[in-house]
């Protein structure tokens, strides 16, 4: 996909690069490229919604997103992050896109499916797709991948969540908006308008357009939290559909209804650095205002 480069955005980015080079130096060099990359922030955030069923208060939910393997994240790595996963004993999991940086040249696909297999979330494991794993004609196998270790591949439809108690929430996922073809109304289309829906979208600027629909919560990823950002100044750049929203939480709508998430993933892409932009893993916890009150 062709990006538009405006006068303001090449000086942004021109004065950016300046001020990287300027600053980084030797040592800043090398932490840019060998020590925060390896680094995880787990963060940890309580979400509280009316519309969310009693029976799901503490529910707990991980969010881990653009691993981009075979760049700079390893294999090893994504299975220490595993690890790390399994011991938060998650209810649910989400992947919300960026598997691996160019499916073209994988070549371990049962031994990522055997790792992504061995995560355990008893509420169920859900994935979209991201743009890397379209391109380099990844579609297919990323579908393998995510479907074989035990995830649902949201793809313009949803997934319902439901208790013993007959309650139950929804998660939607569209594909992604840079390579593929998102359809928010299609992913919604079997969803009761009363129900509280997280939805699952790599491009975090699709919550313009998600705001419009019954959503309370989307997950997004995508933007890398700008992946190396400069002091006083932000983002050095940041990609198509994640150019608005660049790292933690936001409201949008004309009410505010919808709150959004953007993950600043695990991996890195095109430059293998990240300053001030830790990778990070996200821990949800439900709570409902029914039992709260």
């Amino acid at each position: 996909m062709s990006e538009q480069i405006t006068r303001r955005t090449f000086i942004k980015r021109a004065a950016g690069t300046v001020l990287t080079a300027a600053g980084l130096g030797t040592g800043g060099y090398f932490y840019a490229r060998e020590v925060e990359p390896r680094m995880l922030d787990i963060t940890r955030h309580s979400i509280k919604n009316a519309a969310l069923p009693s029976g799901f208060d503490g529910i707990k939910l991980v969010q881990f997103s653009d691993t981009h393997i075979g760049f700079q994240y390893s294999m090893e790595q994504l299975m220490q992050l595993i690890t790390k996963i399994n011991k938060l004993a998650p209810d649910l999991i989400v992947f919300t896109g960026d598997l691996l940086d160019d499916p073209r040249h994988f070549t371990e696909k049962t031994k990522i499916i055997s790792m992504l297999s061995s995560l355990k979330a008893p509420m169920g494991k859900f994935a979209v797709y991201g743009n890397h794993d379209h391109g380099g004609y990844g579609s297919d196998l990323y579908k393998q991948i995510m479907e074989q270790s035990g995830f649902t591949l949201l793809l313009n439809n949803s997934a319902n969540i439901k208790l013993l108690d007959g309650s139950s929430i929804w998660i939607a996922g569209i594909d992604d908006a840079m390579l593929g073809k998102p359809d928010l109304k299609a992913s919604m289309a079997n969803i009761p308008n009363d129900s509280y829906t997280i939805l699952l979208s790599h491009a975090p600027d699709k919550a313009e357009e998600a705001a419009h629909f019954p959503i309370q919560m989307q997950l997004s990823g995508h933007s890398h939290g700008g992946q190396i950002q400069i002091p006083f100044y932000g983002p050095l750049v940041t990609p198509p559909f994640a150019e608005k929203y660049v790292e933690g939480f936001y409201t949008a709508g004309p009410q505010n209804s919808l709150t959004l998430y953007v993950n600043r993933g695990l991996g890195t892409t095109r430059l293998p650095f990240r300053f001030l932009s830790q990778p990070e893993l996200a821990v949800f916890t439900f709570i409902s205002e029914k039992t709260s009150s």
